[in-house]
C-alpha cells in the first residue's frame, strides 16, 4: 500500500460524505478533478544535474456513474505530501497513488513547467538563458500507466518560396515546434530541443551581439524551411531514435506577411507497426 494513503485525510466520523453518495443518473464522467495547481518541482538537467522550477498541474480521474462526486482535496494532498520532492522520476508513482486513493479505474495528470537552457551565442560566445515550455503527461488505466513528454521549441523559419522568387531578401518568422514523445528509456529534455533546433532554419538565443545577429540571419537564409519541411525533418530524426516509440510533431509558423499561421502535424505510433 502506498505510504501516501496513510497521510491522506479521510472523511471525519459523523460528518456526511456527500461526494461518496449514490448518483442515480447512470452517466459516468470521463475526467473530473482539479486544474491549474502550481507546485515546486525538481527536473533533471543535462548540464547542471537538476533545476528547480514551478509546475502547473492538472489532475483528473474517471468517475463511475454511481458516484455523485470525487474528493477534490485529495488531489491537492497528494502534491503536498511530496512537498518539493516531485520529480520526473516520481511522476508515475503519483499516477498510481491518485488512482488508488480516489478508487478510480483510470486517471490523468499533466505537469507543465518552464525549463531553462543556458545557451552560447554562435560567434561572440555570450551566454544567456532560453526558456522552453515542457509538459509531462501521464495516463493510468487498469493499473497500467503510460507517460509522454511534450516540449514547445521556438525557432526561426525562412520561406523557401519567398527566397526563390525575390530579387533580394526573404520573409521569415518565429515558429513554435511542439514535439510530444512517448519513450522507452531515458531521454533528456535537451535532446528533444536539440532535434528541433538542428532542423529549423535557425535556433533562437536570449542574447545576440551584432556578429551573432549576422550569423543567424545568414544561417536562416541558407537554410529555408516550409512548415511541411519542419515537421518532416523532425519526424525523420524521431524515426531514427529507437528510444522513441510514438510521437506527435506540430509546427506553427506565425507568418510575418499574413494575418494567419501556417500549420502542419505528423503523428506516428511506432509500437503499432511492429
Amino acid at each position: 500500500m502506498s505510504t501516501v494513503k496513510k497521510n491522506i485525510t479521510q472523511p471525519a466520523a459523523g460528518i456526511a460524505d456527500v461526494q461518496g453518495s449514490l448518483d442515480t443518473r447512470r452517466i459516468a464522467i470521463d475526467k473530473v478533478g482539479v486544474k491549474d495547481i502550481r507546485h515546486p518541482v525538481r527536473v533533471k538537467d543535462r548540464s547542471d544535474g537538476e533545476q528547480h522550477t514551478i509546475a502547473t498541474f492538472n489532475m483528473y480521474v474517471r468517475l463511475p456513474h454511481n458516484f455523485k462526486g470525487t474528493h477534490m482535496s485529495r488531489f491537492v494532498e497528494i502534491l503536498n505530501h511530496h512537498e518539493r520532492e516531485i520529480s520526473v522520476a516520481s511522476f508515475k508513482d503519483m499516477l498510481s497513488e491518485m488512482a488508488t486513493l480516489l478508487a478510480a479505474e483510470s486517471g490523468h495528470i499533466e505537469m507543465t513547467f518552464p525549463y531553462f537552457v543556458n545557451k552560447t551565442a554562435p560567434v561572440s560566445g555570450v551566454r544567456s538563458l532560453m526558456d522552453y515550455n515542457v509538459t509531462l503527461i501521464g495516463e493510468i488505466t487498469g493499473g497500467k500507466s503510460t507517460t509522454s513528454i511534450k516540449v514547445v521549441v521556438p525557432v526561426t523559419s525562412l520561406c523557401p518560396c519567398s527566397k526563390e522568387i525575390s530579387k533580394y531578401g526573404a520573409h521569415n518568422q518565429r515558429s513554435h515546434v511542439t514535439v510530444n514523445v512517448r519513450t522507452e528509456g531515458f531521454v533528456w529534455i535537451e535532446e528533444v530541443i536539440d532535434i528541433v533546433e538542428k532542423e529549423a532554419s535557425c535556433e533562437l538565443f536570449g542574447i545576440l551581439k551584432r556578429p551573432d545577429e549576422k550569423y543567424v540571419t545568414e544561417r536562416a537564409y541558407e537554410n529555408p524551411k516550409f512548415v511541411e519541411d519542419m515537421v518532416r525533418d523532425v519526424a525523420a530524426r524521431l524515426n531514427d531514435d529507437p528510444r522513441i516509440t510514438a510521437y506527435v510533431v506540430e509546427s506553427e509558423n506565425f507568418e510575418s506577411i499574413h494575418n494567419h499561421s501556417a500549420y502542419a502535424l505528423i503523428e506516428r505510433d511506432k509500437s503499432q507497426e511492429l
